[in-house]
């Protein structure tokens, strides 16, 4: 395959704009996923053409076969990364390379194409650019709300045979949002945890993100929030080990027999989503390590 059929372009990016604006919710009012921006990004590949040039379009119903594989075999994969509007005025994104790279990872554990990472991000960035009013501003009683970006890959060939499609869909849908538990974003919620339950297992795909790692655990979440729980602690093997907390990572920490603060997270055995979030809390920590520990050298040979 040819380089121009391997690799979509985003300086020839098309760009419709809606002649019919979406009503906008206060912030206030704004529940996690159930509103979505007047726009949406789409690029399609076939096996025998290549990708095709990256379309802006007004937000809308996507018309789809009914045996395409991503319903009948899961071919499908996503991410989930925010935009937000800072005191200045300006909207960032978060380490959004991060993201295209697990997409990409996700992408061959679901079979699909290979894409321009670095290009599908520049495509994205224009559709916060053409839809930056949607990212919402921060209030007195929400500190920190975003738009929230779905990107999206979707095996859409219409074939009832186990393998990997020969169409596909890679495309993207924003959503304003405000904090995803219903307690706030930094209220304490209760976990449950049982066993019997397992997210994840060695050898399979709980480091991607695709919709079979989410869609058997509603069940589980339902058990627990009926029990008065607000999340799923997942725990796995005969020690009962730590995995996920909901759709999340987790991170424990505590005080030291030292009186110094330690934090530990699991790692990454395949079982384990990796998180942005995660990776950058990590890094971060071993600077503050770096520091404690050039600090404390300084003071003892000063």
């Amino acid at each position: 395959m040819s380089h121009s059929q391997s690799w979509f372009q985003h300086e020839g990016i098309e760009v419709s704009l809606t002649q019919d604006p979406r009503p906008k919710s206060p912030v206030e009012d704004l529940t996690f996923g159930a509103e979505y921006s007047d726009h949406m990004l789409l690029v399609n590949w076939t096996k025998i053409d290549g990708w095709d040039t990256p379309k802006i379009v007004p937000y809308g119903n996507l018309s789809l076969s009914p045996a395409l594989s991503a319903l009948h075999y899961s071919t499908e994969c996503f991410e989930g990364m925010k935009a937000f509007k800072g005191v200045d005025g300006r909207v960032r994104l978060f380490r959004p390379m991060e993201n295209m790279k697990r997409l990409g990872r996700s992408a061959v554990a679901a079979s699909l194409p290979e894409f321009d990472k670095e290009g599908f991000l520049e495509c994205i960035k224009d559709l916060v650019r053409v839809d930056r009013d949607w990212v919402p501003q921060p209030t007195e009683t929400i500190k920190h709300p975003s738009l929230y970006i779905r990107p999206t890959f979707i095996g859409t060939e219409p074939f009832l045979g186990v393998r990997e499609p020969h169409n596909s869909l890679l495309y993207c849908i924003t959503s304003p949002v405000g904090p995803y538990f219903k307690t706030g974003t930094f209220q304490p919620v209760s976990l449950y945890a049982d066993p019997a339950f397992i997210r994840a297992w060695p050898g399979g795909v709980g480091e991607s993100k695709m919709g079979g790692n989410y869609g058997p655990t509603i069940r589980i979440q339902r058990i627990a929030e009926a029990k008065g729980y607000t999340q799923v602690l997942w725990l796995f093997g005969e020690n009962h080990e730590l995995t996920e907390v909901g759709t999340m990572n987790i991170f424990v920490h505590w005080i030291n027999e030292d009186g110094d603060p330690e934090i530990a997270t699991p790692p990454l055995s395949g079982t384990i989503l990796p998180g942005v979030t995660r990776l950058s809390l990590l890094e971060l920590a071993a600077t503050w390590v770096i520091l404690f520990l050039s600090l404390s050298h300084t003071h003892t040979h000063t």
